[in-house]
């Protein structure tokens, strides 16, 4: 059963059924009318009673509309119940939050405001924007003097200038920075600071022997985020969404959104009922809402203003790497001679972990394990039933699953392999697994009936210490106002934390986003930026919380390999030693 239930919206000037003919009470109306103006000619009684007639006529009439208005406020039901819009200056329309959920949102906002920019209006031009090539990178000499040690920490002074070589003099860019080793396929991600005037710090962990590359990249300047900025805002259905509806051969594609531009078009209001998640379609011209049979993505709409696109060069100002001024790189000793430098490194740092040898090392207390063959991954998950809700990159870990456990056969329950639902079963060791996509926004063409909600789907899990829950929703949020994403994790914790209260052994794990190879469209869509702001939310969100994250930002931005929508195998096994090692920590 889907978790979205239409209401019927009928075009303007609808009369609920009926045969065209008069309607009993005006009937009655007139043959009163004529009995009392009989009675007034041949009696020539007072004028009150005139008033008085005219005064019981009105009244019929006034309880006659209000009748009518009754009739159509069912046909015609509110476009927009359950939803302020009052908070949010958009045409979007969003969950209500309870006063806890908006002042804690309030909060979230501002922990993740990016600085403002000045717009690029003339006499300002693309020369005026952060470029790559006139900037550079200092690496600061080590606090105290002396060598680097393993366990130090690393800082790097960035250095923004436009493209008249001038230093910039506010912040705002995106960078990111790593510091890397190829030889040792050792790999760190770098925690930056902006300090609002063109300049910027970036700590590293050092938490190998040998040497250690810097590498500082622009993502884009901070010109180019206030256009991401700006189509957020005013253009978050440049992709639309289409809902597909049939009855026999007649087929309507409407346009449907959490953020479709009013018009005086009915609209099918298909918000889900348990979670109060709003979706809606502009109501079919010759069908009814409850023929909606498939969802799908629309098209995209080209949103830039012009010269916009010059923000966004590949090459150019578009991921670029940025030179150092002095050497690139330092070479880190070991503190103890004959002491594992992989395993001690154990630094204050804003980093999750790092590469070592190509394996994915923790930076915290708890450290990873390595289930690097095909009997490790079953011993661990034997007699787990394994539940994965989200997007593709959720979808890519069920299919890793399956190619490593030959036992772990897929059954074909005839859905698309996109959306779900999915099934794999392994009698052998008793393991099965599921993948759902996650409800609208979502990209994919999926049936009605497998519309499923996350939240919806965890409050339907029984829990328990053999149980294991998966997910991961971002990547088709991203063109929406932060605020929509925000909300749908509230509401996803909140059954995290009811599944919790029930079942206190279940391993809950979430994923969040990671960068990504991005081209003019692709920064438009998903853009790193988008994606680091989302990461921020999610952290806040499910803080304190019995919940494993899977750092995908930092496992996929300290690896050698590139950027990519769904990271290469190798990342992807890593990330399952992460995932594997919260399901087992007690496993000897």
């Amino acid at each position: 059963m889907a978790d979205q239930t239409a209401r019927h919206a009928a075009p303007p000037g609808g009369t609920p059924g009926g045969d065209g003919g008069m309607p009993s009470e005006c009937v009655k109306v007139e043959s009163n009318i004529d009995k009392l103006k009989r009675r007034i000619v041949m009696n020539s009684r007072p004028l009150k009673r005139i008033f008085l007639f005219l005064t019981v006529v009105f009244v019929m009439f006034l309880m006659h509309a209000m009748d009518l208005l009754k009739v159509q406020d069912k046909v015609h039901p509110v476009i927009f119940p359950h939803f302020e819009r009052q908070r949010n200056p958009t045409f979007c329309s969003f969950r209500r939050l309870s006063p806890e959920e908006a002042a804690e949102e309030d909060l979230i906002l501002k922990s993740i405001a990016w600085p403002e920019t000045p717009p690029l209006r003339p006499p300002r031009t693309i020369d005026d924007s952060s470029d790559p090539a006139h900037s550079s990178f200092v690496i600061l000499p080590r606090a105290g003097g002396g060598q680097w040690l393993v366990g130090d920490r690393l800082e790097v002074v960035v250095n923004m200038s436009d493209f008249h070589g001038r230093p910039k003099k506010y912040g705002g860019d995106v960078l990111f920075a790593r510091l890397h080793n190829r030889a040792l396929d050792a790999g760190v991600a770098g925690e930056v600071l902006d300090h609002l005037d063109g300049t910027y710090s970036v700590v590293f962990p050092l938490p190998w022997e040998g040497s250690a590359q810097v590498e500082v990249t622009l993502v884009h300047p901070s010109e180019a985020v206030a256009v991401l900025r700006r189509l957020n805002r005013e253009q978050p259905d440049r992709i639309s969404f289409m809902g597909l509806f049939r009855s026999g051969s007649l087929i309507e594609t409407p346009l449907c959104s959490v953020c479709l531009r009013p018009t005086r078009r009915p609209l099918c209001d298909f918000t889900d009922v348990r979670t109060g998640e709003p979706w809606f379609c502009y109501k079919p011209r010759n069908l009814s809402c409850d023929a909606r049979i498939k969802h799908a993505r629309g098209k995209f709409t080209e949103a830039l203003r012009a010269r916009e696109e010059k923000l966004f060069q590949r090459g150019v100002n578009l991921k670029v790497f940025i030179q150092a001024s002095g050497p690139p790189e330092v070479t880190v000793l070991s503190r103890k001679t004959g002491r594992s430098t992989a395993k001690s490194g154990r630094v204050v740092s804003g980093a999750s972990g790092f590469y070592h040898q190509g394996v994915w090392r923790s930076l915290g207390e708890t450290p990873v394990r390595h289930f690097n063959t095909t009997s490790a991954v079953a011993q661990c998950l034997r007699n787990k039933v394994v539940h994965m809700y989200g997007d593709s990159t959720i979808r890519q870990w069920f299919e890793h699953l399956i190619n490593v456990l030959p036992d772990l056969r897929e059954f074909d329950l005839h859905n698309t392999l996109y959306s779900g639902p999915r099934l794999a079963l392994d009698p052998v060791n008793g393991i099965m697994v599921t993948y759902r996509c996650h409800g609208p926004p979502i990209r994919f063409t999926v049936p009605t009936s497998e519309l499923r909600y996350i939240a919806n789907e965890l409050d339907g899990v029984a829990g328990g210490a053999n149980t294991v829950v998966v997910f991961g929703i971002w990547a088709h949020l991203e063109t929406f106002p932060v605020q929509i994403y925000i909300r749908r994790l509230m509401s996803i914790r909140g059954a995290v934390v009811r599944l919790l209260a029930r079942a206190p052994d279940t391993v809950v794990v979430v994923r969040n986003a990671n960068p990504k190879n991005l081209t003019l469209f692709d920064s438009q869509t998903n853009s790193d930026w988008y994606s680091a702001r989302n990461n921020k939310a999610l952290a806040a969100i499910f803080k304190g919380l019995n919940v494993h994250l899977v750092d995908a930002w930092e496992m996929t931005l300290a690896h050698k390999l590139p950027h990519l929508l769904h990271p290469e195998p190798p990342i992807i096994h890593n990330m399952m030693n992460v995932i594997l090692t919260s399901v087992c920590s007690r496993m000897r």
